[in-house]
Formats: C-alpha cells, structure tokens, sequence
C-alpha cells in the first residue's frame, strides 16, 4: 500500500496545476517574445543552468522555436567617378566586376555618369546614360541577354554593338521585371503570421515573399526598389535595386537564390551640391534587411576643391549627409524595428568620389608616386588627416592602402592629368586618392582593396570585397526540451543595436 500511495503521489507531482501552468504560459509567452525580439539564450539553444532566484520553470518534450546562427556571405563593392562618358556597347565590365570570385552580393557606385552641367542638374535628369551601365553590368554578370522575345527591338546605334533603342532607364526596369513577373515587396512582413502573434512581438521579418500577382503603380515603382529577377536558368545574379541622382548612380545586385530573404528596401537621396540643395554633389542610400542583419550602403560625390579649407566642407557633407539622411518607414508592421537612420543599421558601407586630396605641393606628390612610396604619399592624405583629428567619420574604418592614386588621369592614358601638357594653374590636379571605401559595425571582414586599371575616365575604379557575418534564423525546428532555469532579467529584451 505504501508504495502504491507514494507511487500516485509522484504521478500527481509529475502533473502541474492549473495555476502552474497559467504561470509556464506566461513565461513561455515572454520567453518567446524575447527571444524573437532578438535576445536568444546561446545563440540557437534555449537551455540555461545559470543560478537562478526564486523563479524556476520545469518542462519536458519538444516545442517549435526558432534557430538563430551566423553565416557568411561575400560582398562586392566598388565606386567608379566615370568623368560624364558614356559606355560604348563593348566595354567589358568583367574584370572591373571581378566576376571570377562570385561574390554573394554586388553594391555599385558610378559619380559623374553625366556631365555635371545646368541642363543635367537644373532642367532634366538624363537617365540614358544610368540605363546603359545597367545593361553593362548585367551583361557582365549574367552574360547576354536575349530582349528580342520581350518587345525589344536591338539596334546597331550603340557604337556598332546591338543595344536598345534609345534606352531609358525605366524601360530596363520594366523590361527586367516582365523577365520574370515576380516582384520584391518594400515591406516583405508575413501579416499572417503577425496576426497570430502576441501585440507586444516585434516581427522581424526574417523571410521575403514573392508574389505573382502582386501590381504596383508607377508611382510605387518610383518610390520604392523593385527586385528585378532574370527568367533563364543560366542568370546567377538579380537586380535588387538602381537609384539615379543627376550623376550619381547605385545599384545592388544579389545571387538569384538569396534575392529572397531581401527586405525592407529602402533609398534615400540626400543634395549637397549647390547651395547645399542641388543634386550635382550628394549621396544616395540605400537601406535593407537580409535575413536578420539590416544594412545600408551610402553612394557619394562631396564637393571637390584642393584648395586649402577645402577639406572642411568635404567634412561638413558627411555631418550633414547622416544627419539628414532619413529613410521612409514603409513597414506594415507597426512593430517593426527597422532602423531609418543610416549609423543605427547593423553592417554600412561608404564608397565614392569623396573628394579628398593629399596635402602636398603637385611635384612633392609626384615625386612620391613615382617612388610608389604609398605610406609616405598617405601620411599627407587629407581623409587620413580629418579623421586622425576626429572631425569625421569617427569610428568608421578603411583598409590599408597599397596602390596608386586614382585621380587624375588624363583620359584614355596612363598619365596623370597635364604631365608634359602645358596648362594653365587652375587646371593642374595633384594626384589623389579620391576615391574610397570605408566601412561601420561588427561583423565586416575586408578582404581586398584595389583599384582597376581602366583608362576609361580621368578616374580609376575602386573595389572592396568583404566577408560579412548575417544573422540567419530558421523558424520552425523543433528542440528538446530539459529541466531548466533562467533569471527574469533574461526574459526582458534589451535595447542594443538593431537585431542584436
């Protein structure tokens, strides 16, 4: 008798109340709220055998939950100031592209791909220009495409190679989106999914959805990026989205297969050119979400000048440009946290013409480029300088520099601008390494810092690759569940960076 009474009583503790369970509905439902909000107890496991005060939970079997981990994915940068000349049809881009490598992700940044005169910056934007490097890149990276069985007629006009007629910039868009039909949601929040959740849940949008049926007006296609997926088996690489500011011109492009977890697309374009509102100097931004990591990636022209003080107001566009910059809140979800400020996304990167000279006499400076005394020629250059001093881009970082400056050539030659020409003062240039990449955050492993060698544009084209850790989450796997305990303070999320 006495073992069978002890053997009910233990079936009896082995069974919760009702005010036990109200209590684990509760934590779990906390719990659960946390742990999306971005707080994961060891990173994909949700057992903790810390000491614990007076609260306790005990539960056995398996729930469904979410797994968080780090993965890493290769990301292509580069800036090219391509002087106002148009592309001719059989420029290659594939070694500038660096198509060799496969990188996950492509972020492209062209400055001056017009003439920077009063009708391009006053009257209209000349969008002919921006939709020829688009089908240049394309064509680099996903090899030629066939636009005959779409509507499009080729033509011969592009310098004897098959082109569009006239092409704009809108019509490659279009074109591209009709390839496949499938558009990229600015905001891609699952409402089904939120509304089966808690009021108090941050959705964080960890899955991009695509829908066949889903219109957008004209004006939609303006204000918000589009992902434009190519149709054929053999494109490794979707347009995710392009932005034109007068002569700045960004687009990102992604591996087709991950083109799906992209979100929240976002552009911002900020004028700094002149009277401090035109659009001939600026920066266009871009902000998005891949998987759980947001990112945004700054394309700018700042003002130029290599006169002394210049410098300063290179310094005051970058203050200026992060405090304006302000991306528009397109989430459906109202829980969203999204960052709309560019210093509070996970993983930035700047690139461009930003404009900085080196601090030396024209023959000082050339005399050291001729040496390819790189440390030397960089201990004078003005970006190193400003930011040493903490007057700008405080706690951004640049790799080592190990080439030679990237402007100003002459075009079409190997020589820097008036070497052996005769010239007047004002048009002499002292070389300069104008154009850089710099980057912000955790999680950015810079693998190369190059130039190119095309003699295209009083330029040289600038590349980066980076490895950049993203936060993966995969919703729905189950997990065994063991005796355990956690503090209450666990539970509660705090506020760190965004996704942290």
């Amino acid at each position: 008798m006495d073992n069978e009474f002890e053997d009910t009583q233990a079936v009896s503790d082995m069974i919760p109340s009702n005010q036990q369970r109200k209590k684990q509905s509760f934590i779990w439902k906390v719990l659960t709220m946390g742990e999306r909000n971005g707080r994961t107890m060891e990173r994909g496991s949700i057992d903790s055998h810390e000491a614990l005060s007076d609260l306790s939970i005990q539960n056995q079997g398996s729930v469904m939950s979410s797994c968080e981990a780090v993965q890493n994915f290769r990301v292509f940068a580069a800036t090219w100031n391509v002087g106002g000349q148009c592309p001719s049809g059989n420029l290659d881009l594939s070694d500038f592209l660096q198509v060799q490598n496969e990188p996950d992700m492509y972020v492209l940044g062209f400055q001056e791909i017009v003439p920077l005169n009063a009708g391009n910056v006053l009257v209209l934007e000349d969008n002919e220009p921006a939709a020829k490097w688009l089908a240049l890149i394309n064509q680099s990276l996903n090899g030629p495409s066939d636009f005959t069985s779409n509507g499009l007629k080729p033509t011969a006009s592009f310098n004897g190679s098959l082109f569009f007629q006239k092409p704009s910039l809108k019509k490659i868009k279009k074109t591209f989106k009709k390839l496949n039909g499938k558009r990229l949601k600015s905001c891609n929040c699952v409402l089904e999914m939120e509304r089966k959740a808690a009021k108090d849940f941050c959705f964080r949008c960890q899955e991009s959805n695509f829908n066949l049926d889903d219109s957008s007006t004209e004006e939609e296609d303006d204000n918000f990026p589009i992902s434009v997926a190519l149709a054929t088996n053999q494109m490794k690489y979707s347009l995710v989205t392009c932005k034109q500011m007068v002569g700045i011109f960004v687009s990102v492009w992604m591996k087709k297969e991950l083109i799906q977890y992209v979100g929240h697309l976002r552009i911002c374009s900020t004028s700094r050119g002149i009277m401090g509102c035109l659009g001939n100097k600026g920066c266009i931004s871009v902000s998005m979400s891949f998987y759980q990591t947001s990112f945004c990636f700054i394309c700018s022209h700042l003002a130029s000048g290599e006169k002394e003080g210049d410098e300063l107001r290179r310094n005051l566009d970058v203050i200026e440009i992060l405090k304006n910059t302000q991306f528009p809140k397109i989430c459906k979800n109202q829980y969203s946290r999204m960052p709309d400020k560019i210093l509070d996304h996970d993983r930035i990167i700047w690139f461009g013409d930003l404009n900085y000279r080196i601090s030396l006499s024209r023959d000082d400076a050339k005399r050291l480029v001729e040496m390819k005394d790189w440390p030397s020629l960089f201990n004078k250059d003005q970006l190193k300088m400003e930011r040493e001093a903490g007057r700008v881009f405080k706690g951004w970082k640049e790799g080592k520099i190990y080439f030679a400056p990237t402007y100003k050539y002459a075009f079409n030659s190997d020589t820097y601008y008036a070497e052996g020409v005769k010239v007047s003062k004002n048009k002499r240039r002292t070389p300069a390494w104008c154009d850089r990449i710099l980057w912000h955050g955790r999680g950015i492993q810079q693998l190369s810092y190059v130039r190119k060698e095309f003699k295209f544009s009083d330029h040289r084209p600038v590349c980066s690759t980076f490895l950049v850790e993203v936060e993966v989450m995969f919703r729905g796997q189950k997990k065994k569940l063991s005796n355990f305990n956690f503090q209450i303070h666990d539970l509660v999320p705090t506020r760190s960076s965004y996704y942290s």
